[in-house]
């Protein structure tokens, strides 16, 4: 099983940044995936981007040119870089790590932008 605990969501203004992490515990070695996702209040969670073993990433339209996923194997960590933020951005973040048996979720880390 993998334990996955997210961090570094806050408040910020409108065209800044923000860095979330997902540090990971429990079978790391398992995991063939490491996602972000978001949802924001009345709608349904969305992928935002997403990390392949090999290394090869995913985003979504909204995300791309804007949000950088990257992973630190030696830290057992995901990243997700977040630049130019726009208000529709807010929402409750989750780090989610899939394996050959389990799609393992983080408890989520709230981003609010003000406009």
């Amino acid at each position: 099983q993998v334990q996955l605990v997210e961090s570094g969501g806050g408040l910020v203004q409108a065209g800044g940044s923000l860095r979330l992490s997902c540090a990971a515990s429990g079978s790391t070695v398992s995991i063939n995936v490491f996602g972000w996702y978001r949802q924001a209040p009345g709608k349904q969670r969305e992928l935002v981007a997403k990390i392949i073993r090999g290394g090869s990433t995913n985003y979504a339209e909204f995300a791309k040119g804007r949000f950088t996923i990257s992973r630190d194997n030696a830290k057992n960590t995901v990243y997700l870089q977040m630049n130019s933020l726009k208000s529709e951005d807010t929402a409750v973040y989750y780090c989610n790590a899939v394996t050959w048996t389990q799609s393992n979720w983080g408890q989520g880390t709230q981003v609010t932008v003000s406009s």
